[in-house]
C-alpha cells in the first residue's frame, strides 16, 4: 500500500425536517458540492457513537453514561435503563453503540465504556443488551468483554464497535496512554484490535488462537488509539483510522495478526517535541495507507455509498476534533489519493460521522452541548 503524506498542517429527511432551525442551519461549500449543515438534536452531553435504528430513529451515547433514544423529529428520550454503568473520567465514559447484524430479529444492542474495576483500575469492556419493545431499557445487560490489564490512566481507550460480515465484532483498543510499549506485546489488549463473537469468545480463524502466552481475541496489534472505524462496503475489509501523538494520526486496514508499528514507528514526535521510537519504517511493521502531519485528531468514519451526493462515492469521510473539520478522503482501491478538508466554518469538533439510512451525511458534535447534525445538498 501507497503511503500518501499531508504536508497541509426521503422520509426520513421529511420526519427529521421541523427540528432543523433557521438559526441552526449554515449553507457551506465544499469543492464538489454546497451543503446545508443543519440541527436534527441538541442538549447532548459528550455525545460519543450513534447508530439507527430499523424505523430510523437513532441511539446515542453521552460520554458520561446515558444512552437515549433520538426519535425522527428530533426528540431526546429519557436515558435508557439497564446500560452498565461508565467509568466517566479523563477521556472515558460510555463510547460506541452498535446493532446486532440480526438486529430485527433478537434486537440485541452492543456498547462499548471505561469500567472501574476497583482500586481506582479501569479498562474498556463490551456490554450487550437486548432493547425492549418500548425502547426505554436494554434487558438482561452483560459484560462480554474486558480489556486486560487494567489501568491506573484515564486515557486511549479506543472503542469503536464494527461487526464484520461473519457476524464477529471488532473492537479498537487504546495503549493507555502511558502504556504504550504494551502495544507491542500480544500477551495483552493494549493497543490493539479484537475480534470476538457476539457472547464474547475469540472469534474462529483469529491470528493468536492457539499460540501459548497470547491472547486469543487479538487481531492486530502495535495501534496507539483508533476512534473510527469502518468496513469497507466492497471488500468487506475493515478499515482504521486513529490518533497518533504530535502527527502521524493513520488510517490503516488492518489484517490478520500485523503489526501496525506503535511506537516502535511513527510519522508523529511526542508532545514535548522529543522522537518516538526508531523512525517511520521497520520491517515486519506496517505502513498506513495514509497519514496527517501535523495532526487533526481523527473520530468517527464512514464509507460513503448513498444516492444524495453521488460524487462523494467511494470517500471516506472522518470526523476531526483538534481540527474541527470533516476530512473527505478519495480513494482508489486500498489506496488514499486526495484530500477535502470540509466544514472548518463550523467550528464544532466532530467525534462521529454516520450516512444515515436515507442517504445524508449526520455528525455528532463534541460538547457539553452536543449536538446531532446533518449534512444535506443544498437546494
Amino acid at each position: 500500500m501507497t503511503t500518501l503524506r499531508l504536508a497541509l498542517a426521503g422520509a426520513f429527511a421529511v420526519a427529521f425536517a421541523p427540528l432543523a432551525l433557521a438559526q441552526d442551519t449554515q449553507r457551506l461549500r465544499t469543492d464538489k458540492v454546497e451543503v446545508v449543515v443543519e440541527t436534527v438534536a441538541r442538549d447532548l452531553q459528550n455525545p460519543w457513537g450513534m447508530a439507527f435504528l430499523p424505523d430510523g430513529r437513532m441511539l446515542v451515547t453521552e460520554r458520561p453514561g446515558r444512552l437515549r433514544v433520538v426519535s425522527t423529529d428530533g426528540r431526546l428520550s429519557e436515558p435508557l435503563t439497564g446500560v452498565p454503568k461508565a467509568h466517566s473520567r479523563g477521556q472515558g465514559g460510555l463510547l460506541d453503540v452498535a446493532l446486532s447484524p440480526g438486529f430485527a430479529r433478537n434486537r440485541l444492542v452492543f456498547v462499548s465504556f471505561a469500567e472501574d474495576r476497583g482500586g481506582g483500575r479501569a479498562g474498556t469492556s463490551v456490554a450487550r443488551g437486548r432493547l425492549n419493545d418500548a425502547g426505554t431499557a436494554l434487558d438482561n445487560t452483560q459484560v462480554i468483554f474486558r480489556q486486560e490489564p487494567t489501568h491506573t490512566g484515564n486515557n486511549h481507550w479506543g472503542s469503536r464497535l464494527v461487526f464484520d460480515r461473519d457476524g464477529n465484532l471488532f473492537v479498537t483498543l487504546g495503549d493507555r496512554f502511558d502504556l504504550r510499549d504494551q502495544a507491542q506485546n500480544p500477551a495483552n489488549h493494549l493497543g490493539k484490535i479484537v475480534r470476538i463473537t457476539p457472547d464474547g469468545k475469540p472469534a474462529p480463524n483469529n491470528p493468536f488462537l492457539n499460540r501459548e502466552g497470547t491472547r486469543p481475541e487479538i487481531w492486530s496489534i502495535g495501534h496507539r488509539n483508533v476512534q473510527a472505524a469502518a468496513l469497507h462496503p466492497s471488500t468487506g475489509q475493515l478499515w482504521t483510522v486513529e490518533h497518533g501523538a504530535r502527527g502521524g494520526d493513520e488510517v490503516n486496514i488492518p489484517q490478520r495478526g500485523k503489526n501496525y508499528g506503535w511506537p516502535v514507528i511513527t510519522y508523529g514526535v511526542d508532545y514535548s517535541g522529543v522522537k518516538i521510537g526508531q523512525g517511520t519504517a521497520k520491517t515486519g511493521m506496517e505502513q498506513p495507507v495514509y497519514y496527517w502531519d501535523p495532526s487533526i485528531a481523527p473520530s468517527g468514519m464512514a464509507f460513503y455509498t448513498g444516492d444524495k451526493f453521488p460524487a462523494w462515492r467511494g470517500s471516506i469521510l472522518v470526523g476531526a476534533l483538534a481540527s474541527k473539520l470533516v476530512s473527505r478522503l478519495e480513494t482508489n482501491g486500498d489506496k488514499v489519493t486526495g484530500e477535502e478538508r470540509m466544514l472548518q466554518n463550523l467550528g464544532e469538533r466532530i467525534r462521529d460521522v454516520r450516512q444515515g439510512p436515507d442517504g445524508f451525511v449526520y455528525l455528532l458534535t463534541d460538547s457539553p452541548q452536543g449536538r446531532i447534525l446533518r449534512m444535506r445538498p443544498a437546494e
